[in-house]
């Protein structure tokens, strides 16, 4: 795949659509999807199977998606936060220490990690109760930042280093106790945890969602700290203008430390009723003016960490008919094109956790899909990509096979 200086390239990301597998393995949810459309872009393009997340690395989306983002996480990764502080407009000072503070579910013990979301809170509703919260923060030192939905930001200035946290979704319904911060500074964060307790359980939004059967938010969790990160932009290194399309502030954030310009879509979740049709229309209009987009879509992880096997399929199958079907036909737009179409990780159904193991990769570009006969088609799915014998053992490289400075080899 050789260099068009005249090409647009697109990168889309169906978070976490991949599953763990093997070739004697049950089906996997993308396996069991009907995906005419990713089909038919694997039968007329490349597939092979990637490593995104790079050893002794988290398996986190924060990591994978610096990878399909053409960085090397062990080089630049500081921590999650920083990112997301980036997307929110948030300058942070060089020893400012940045959180993702999620709005959780525990059981009515206090015990148990019952949900990492809060049961998909409302953004007013997180607002309201980070509001209610903000005096308890600002006694502690600490500065809150609201987000979306239940993602909100902590920053710490001069904040310790060598703390230790846990990302919520990490341990669903499983005890918190060997999950909550240690290191030093760790008490600071733990009575933030505790006193959120005696604020939350009350509220009256919490009360409201009660009666309407939904989970409550009565508990804060810090994880995912971190320093500004020093890293070159896309256009430094390519000379490419780009653009991201993402409704998760972490990848929004981390496309802002790469150059790109954040898009703005109305109605963009990151869940399953997000704006696809809009996130695609964004994308495509980016397009126009831009030489490389980052689309972004969140739903098949949530769906993974939501362990419901019948929600991922539809994810998988939305993603394809309403983001796959229309990118191919509103691509016809431009004379050359090329896409990369990879999740960023895995996040297995049967786990509900981000797992380290290949995710399955395919490149298009317009000519192979202009000469592409229907009749030959194959089901794109992680066993098929690993079939292929076609091996891209470090997934920071496969934005460069995009944009023509490295060849897949097999």
């Amino acid at each position: 795949m050789s260099s068009d200086s005249n090409a647009k390239y697109l990168i889309i990301v169906p978070d976490g659509m991949a599953d763990a597998f093997d070739q004697e393995s049950e089906p996997t949810s993308l396996e069991s999807s009907k995906t005419p459309w990713m089909d038919k872009m694997a039968s007329a393009g490349k597939i092979g199977i990637s490593n995104t997340i790079p050893k002794g690395l988290t398996p986190g989306s924060d990591v994978a998606t610096l990878s399909l983002m053409g960085y090397s996480a062990t080089d630049v990764y500081t921590g999650r936060a920083p990112f997301e502080a980036a997307s929110m407009g948030i300058d942070l000072k060089p020893l400012d220490l940045a959180f993702r503070l999620n709005l959780v579910t525990l059981d009515r013990n206090y015990t148990v990690m019952a949900d990492h979301s809060s049961d998909h809170i409302s953004s007013p509703e997180a607002r309201e109760l980070i509001g209610a919260l903000a005096v308890e923060i600002e006694s502690l030192g600490f500065t809150v930042y609201p987000g979306v939905s239940y993602r909100n930001l902590l920053v710490w200035e001069n904040g310790p280093d060598h703390l230790i946290t846990y990302p919520p979704h990490d341990f669903p319904g499983q005890p918190i106790a060997s999950c909550l911060p240690s290191g030093k500074g760790s008490d600071r964060l733990l009575r933030l945890i505790v006193n959120s307790w005696r604020i939350l359980d009350k509220h009256p939004v919490n009360q409201r969602r009660l009666k309407r059967g939904q989970g409550q938010a009565n508990s804060v969790w810090p994880w995912g700290q971190g320093k500004p990160p020093q890293i070159k932009t896309l256009h430094e290194r390519f000379g490419f203008t780009g653009a991201v399309v993402a409704a998760v502030d972490l990848v929004r954030g981390i496309g802002r430390y790469a150059g790109l310009e954040m898009i703005d879509v109305e109605g963009a979740t990151g869940y399953l009723d997000t704006n696809y049709e809009g996130k695609v229309h964004a994308a495509i209009e980016a397009l126009t003016t831009k030489d490389f987009v980052f689309l972004h879509i969140e739903a098949p992880d949530e769906a993974g960490h939501s362990g419901q096997r019948d929600l991922k399929i539809k994810a998988i199958e939305d993603f394809d008919q309403r983001v796959v079907k229309p990118i191919l036909e509103e691509l016809k737009k431009f004379n050359s094109w090329r896409v990369l179409l990879a999740p960023d990780h895995q996040t297995p159904v049967g786990l509900r956790v981000h797992t380290a193991g290949p995710i399955p990769f395919l490149f298009l570009d317009s000519e192979s899909w202009n000469r592409f006969d229907e009749t030959s088609q194959i089901k794109f799915s992680e066993k098929a990509a690993a079939s292929s014998g076609v091996v891209e053992p470090e997934g920071m490289n496969l934005i460069e096979v995009l944009f023509g400075h490295r060849e897949l080899k097999s």
